[in-house]
């Protein structure tokens, strides 16, 4: 495992859900001009300062508010020893769960934008034979899954007419509970990123910066790099904040795209139900989805999207936790887990409807 960290040091990820105050469509009419080539127009008085936009021409929209279900198709579980627990194979016929987002401005001037939004996804898990699971980890998976509520907020601050800042930060609440039996505060993950970039023409800009984040399992500290672009002919383009995710996007009109790549997806899940009430241990999940991704508007500023792809394991490793204090290991800590599992590989497909900022 030690080795599998390092080699995969510079394709893990931190950055969260970016792309809403990153990506922007510059027009929904039915004509394919693009409106957004007057964003930086000054109509004040003279003298006024111009500060960049926090978008480029032809970038993806960006979701106000999403409604999807994240579908994967069978894999096995192979859990590792715990305590008097022996290993076993847990077949898994499919895993799945709604997906909801909002992602609303709060401020928008010319020279400061304050996004906040939640998010709420779950995880279900279908086992094959739910009565023939011997092991603590595939009953408890299968009897509660796995769910993640958040909160985050994101802002962009430009200086002048190229270079600007985005700051982002992040309280998720992850783990194995209900509703009707919700984990204490406590147990919330923190993550926050912050970039310095440039806007250097209406079809570029690029930032970098690091990041805390818990995207592949593990909480980690990591440099992360912006990279929009869009070529003169508004055809072909790159959406990038990597490692977390990169996509080339080929534009067919304003109001229909396609994208090709990859993100990286999980968090640290804590289980409190069942056989883990006593105990301090929480899920380490990690994976990177392979995707293409189809969106388009099927009315006005309303979209659906469409993906699909396969899904490579990362990391489902479970940690003890000392009194419940978070710990820091990085790609080269050496702290043992308490289990080492894997998961075989199935493809995934998601589904959502979207309402776009215009």
């Amino acid at each position: 495992m030690r080795i599998q960290r390092i080699g995969w040091a510079l394709v893990v990820a931190c950055c969260f859900a970016g792309p809403g105050m990153m990506a922007q469509v510059d027009t929904l009419v039915e004509e394919e001009e693009d409106y957004s080539m007057y964003d930086n127009l000054d109509f004040a008085d003279g003298g006024a300062k111009n500060f960049c936009s926090n978008k480029i021409l032809g970038l993806s929209p960006a979701k106000l508010i999403s409604i999807g279900y994240d579908l994967q198709l069978g894999y096995d579980l192979q859990t590792d020893t715990l305590r008097d627990a022996l290993p076993e194979t847990v077949p898994f016929s499919r895993t799945g769960g709604l997906r909801l987002a909002a992602n609303i401005p709060v401020i928008s001037r010319n020279d400061f934008i304050l996004q906040v939004g939640a998010n709420y996804w779950e995880s279900t898990y279908t086992a094959a034979d739910a009565a023939a699971i011997q092991h603590p980890l595939g009953q408890n998976l299968a009897q509660n899954g796995l769910r993640t509520t958040g909160l985050n907020t994101t802002i962009f601050k430009p200086f002048d007419d190229t270079r600007f800042v985005v700051v982002q930060a992040s309280a998720d609440l992850n783990g194995d509970y209900a509703f009707s039996d919700i984990m204490p505060l406590e147990y919330l993950k923190y993550s926050a990123a912050a970039l310095y970039g440039k806007r250097p023409s209406d079809n570029k800009q690029w930032a970098v910066g690091v990041a805390r984040t818990y995207r592949v399992g593990e909480m980690n500290y990591i440099p992360i790099v912006l990279f929009n672009y869009t070529d003169a002919a508004n055809k072909w383009g790159t959406e990038i904040l990597f490692p977390a995710r990169a996509h080339v996007r080929r534009t067919f009109s304003p109001r229909q795209m396609m994208f090709a790549g990859y993100e990286l997806e999980g968090q640290s899940y804590r289980l409190t139900r069942g056989p883990f009430a006593e105990d301090d241990l929480e899920i380490r999940r990690g994976e990177l989805r392979f995707r293409l991704v189809y969106e388009q508007s099927v009315y006005n500023f309303i979209w659906i999207s469409a993906q699909a792809g396969y899904r490579v394991n990362y990391s489902y490793n479970v940690d003890e936790l000392t009194d419940g204090n978070e710990f820091f290991r990085g790609f080269f800590g050496d702290q043992p887990y308490v289990m080492e599992n894997t998961l075989t590989n199935p493809f995934y497909f998601q589904i959502s409807l979207n309402l776009v900022s215009p």
